[in-house]
């Protein structure tokens, strides 16, 4: 077992997450912070994705709606009929 010396930071930090998490120890806070760090490391990264302005994602979003259909139904048809009742 290692000694791990933290900052003040990291240690209010620690501690947040001892008062309001699910952890029950120091330990189980540092395992669960290293496995989402290897998770994030290991997630394969898509370049653009994450690049786009909100602008340019809801112009996505809006072209992407055009063509969806439920049932052989437009969504956008769906979704004004109901707006009738």
């Amino acid at each position: 077992m290692r000694t791990i010396r933290l900052t003040p930071h990291s240690e209010e930090l620690l501690q947040m997450q001892l008062t309001r998490g699910p952890y029950r120890s120091p330990e189980e806070v540092i395992e669960r912070a290293l496995e989402t760090l290897a998770q994030k490391e290991s997630t394969p990264f898509h370049p653009g994705s994450a690049a786009k302005s909100p602008a340019e994602a809801v112009a996505d979003i809006l072209e992407l709606r055009k063509g969806a259909k439920l049932g052989g139904l437009k969504i956008k048809d769906l979704i004004h009929e109901g707006h009738k009742y």
